[in-house]
């Protein structure tokens, strides 16, 4: 019995046809307008930092990266929601709620330079020539070869 692949379709034709996927597509617009909503009455700072989770029964959840945006966010709380509660989409708006969420996005991962000075480095292999156990050594010699690699 050989595999036969289904044909590709049209993201068009899987929209129109796929009932939960239109629902999950018409969701994500949904929030993205109204994050354009909300991010029209934050201040330009706050903006990169708060984005809209869900909107549901009068309750309007963001997501902060850090504690330090969500502490201040909470104090501009209730002139945010009179502002938001004047657009059409938040007209039932009764509360906000905050929830920190740091960013998954690494920042760029931390490298760690060493930089031995050649006597240093003499130094440590000194030491390394001391040393009888045997691991310890081999990390203090391994040490010591960073300063002979970069002169």
């Amino acid at each position: 019995m050989a595999f036969r692949p289904l044909d590709a379709r049209s993201p068009a034709a899987l929209l129109r046809d796929a009932r939960p996927l239109r629902a999950i597509f018409r969701q994500a617009e949904r929030l993205s307008h109204l994050q354009k909503l909300l991010e029209s009455q934050l201040q330009p700072a706050a903006r990169e930092h708060c984005k809209v989770a869900s909107w549901r029964e009068g309750c309007l959840l963001l997501v902060v990266t850090d504690g330090h945006w969500a502490t201040r966010l909470r104090y501009q709380q209730r002139r945010l929601q009179r502002q938001l509660a004047l657009f059409d989409e938040f007209a039932s708006l009764t509360r906000i709620q905050f929830k920190v969420q740091p960013s998954t996005l690494q920042q760029g991962a931390a490298t760690h330079t060493l930089d031995l000075s050649h006597s240093a480095a003499e130094n440590i292999q000194a030491t390394a020539e001391g040393i009888t156990d045997p691991k310890l050594r081999a990390a203090l010699e391994r040490l010591a070869s960073h300063a002979k690699d970069r002169s």
